[in-house]
């Protein structure tokens, strides 16, 4: 009976050891992962939090078996080289981070430290990954990659505002994802009847001064790309105010800013909580150069109608009905 007992005692004490060896969440483990925003915290706060739902889903609590190290550009590009070697120095477990000069600054940092992408233009252009299905380097995590997106976003403008043929799209030419993108949008406005004016914006006061100069030239609605709704999303909303430009948005997350009147994209929040699972594979000691890229599958169409009426604009009642969620 004694021998029984101690026999019984063993099995149990193994249990209780391996348990959590499999999924590599232990107690006495507390991983680093590094974030870098290339905005503000406020600006981020939505995919941050998505991020830190997603560490929770597969076992991870902040503070308890992981840390995070926050680091913010906070509108100032030039700072992304800096903070990515902050970050290595830490010796970080793993980098998460967005845009392809983000991307880019810390894959040259680092061949070594795993690096989660959470939106990312065209990975395999940019030359972070082999393949979507093979990345092959120490790169990873979710790309939003889909060329006819822009296309589709300036029909929706042409549907929405039929007189609207002069569309103001900001840019910042440094960022290689961008003036990729407003490649495609030249071919596609062209097709549309569309005219395209670039604005560009490397800071705020140029923002300021551009978006002046594009009302004068005509524009009467603004494409604001996530890389600089992220860094410039308040200054946006107080001009867009002021001089009652609509302003469309891949994402939703910035349609109540102000002047946010439609968006049509993927969640970018739900691709910081995808990012939360690579982290997880990567913790456990899978190899970025294993896992595949993903890519969204949805698309929502958001109609802010109260930003609408502001501007006495009155939307299509078809383009209404095909909205996926509409802001009353």
């Amino acid at each position: 009976m004694t021998c029984r007992r101690a026999l019984l005692a063993i099995v149990v004490i193994a249990v209780i050891s391996t348990a959590g060896a499999g999924d590599g969440v232990t107690a006495d483990k507390v991983f680093r992962i590094g974030l870098l925003a290339t905005g503000s915290a406020s600006s981020f706060a939505v995919r941050v939090d998505a991020f830190r739902r997603g560490l929770r889903e597969v076992g991870y609590v902040e503070g308890r078996n992981v840390t995070i190290e926050y680091r913010y550009t906070d509108g100032r590009p030039e700072r992304v080289s800096a903070l990515v070697h902050e970050l290595v120095a830490l010796r970080v477990d793993v980098i998460v981070t967005q845009t392809t000069p983000a991307v880019r600054a810390a894959r040259d940092a680092t061949r070594i430290i795993p690096i989660v992408m959470t939106s990312t233009a065209d990975p395999v252009e940019a030359g972070f990954v082999a393949s979507l299905a093979r990345p092959g380097g120490n790169v990873t995590g979710v790309s939003n990659v889909a060329p006819d997106l822009d296309g589709k976003r300036l029909a929706l403008i042409r549907e929405a505002l039929p007189h609207g043929t002069r569309v103001g799209v900001t840019w910042d030419p440094r960022n290689p994802g961008l003036v990729r993108r407003m490649k495609e949008m030249h071919v596609a406005a062209e097709a549309l009847g569309i005219v395209l004016h670039p604005v560009e914006v490397r800071d705020a006061e140029q923002l300021d001064t551009s978006l002046v100069a594009a009302i004068k030239d005509g524009v009467g609605v603004l494409m604001v790309p996530t890389p600089i709704a992220s860094v410039y999303a308040r200054e946006l909303a107080v001009i867009a105010a002021s001089k009652r430009l609509p302003l469309v948005y891949d994402t939703p997350e910035f349609l109540d800013d102000g002047g946010g009147l439609m968006a049509y994209g993927p969640s970018f929040a739900e691709m910081y909580r995808r990012a939360a699972y690579f982290v997880d594979k990567i913790l456990k000691g899978a190899k970025p150069a294993d896992l595949p890229v993903e890519q969204p599958t949805k698309f929502e169409l958001v109609i802010n109608l109260k930003t609408a009426k502001l501007l006495r604009l009155t939307i299509p009642p078809l383009l209404l009905s095909r909205a996926d969620h509409v802001i009353e």
